[in-house]
């Protein structure tokens, strides 16, 4: 895919840390939530700084659909961001994608501390297995 969605698109244009951090804030918004009563041990994902949960599933037309929320509004804005690039994908494309690559080509890679970092891998790793 070589356009980028739009709230990825959005982070790509960010100039700076502040201007990133809104991006990732108002992106935050957008995130299609899971519900509190799921969230539970089962959809907390584990090795995050802040608490994150998520469930992945297909729709009936085939799409995938990963409801998600975080305790942290930045965190809350990059779930959303995977969640738009995760929407787009078949679980076979899903397994192969390089979301490494894919956070460098917006920047995502050059803001997030290294703890923040791990716990987004930990959600990467539930995504893909």
């Amino acid at each position: 895919m070589s356009e980028l969605p739009p709230l990825a698109a959005k982070l790509a244009a960010a100039r700076g840390w502040d201007h990133l951090v809104r991006q990732l804030m108002l992106a935050g918004r957008e995130l299609d939530t899971l519900a509190p009563e799921q969230r539970t041990n089962e959809t907390e994902v584990s090795g995050c700084q802040s608490r994150v949960w998520l469930h992945l599933s297909a729709s009936p037309s085939g799409a995938l659909v990963m409801p998600a929320w975080s305790d942290s509004k930045i965190i809350r804005g990059v779930l959303a961001l995977i969640q738009e690039r995760v929407s787009q994908m078949t679980p076979a494309e899903l397994a192969m994608f390089n979301f490494s690559d894919y956070f460098a080509r917006i920047q995502l890679d050059r803001y997030l501390s290294q703890s923040r970092a791990n716990g987004i891998n930990e959600v990467v790793k539930r995504l893909q297995r």
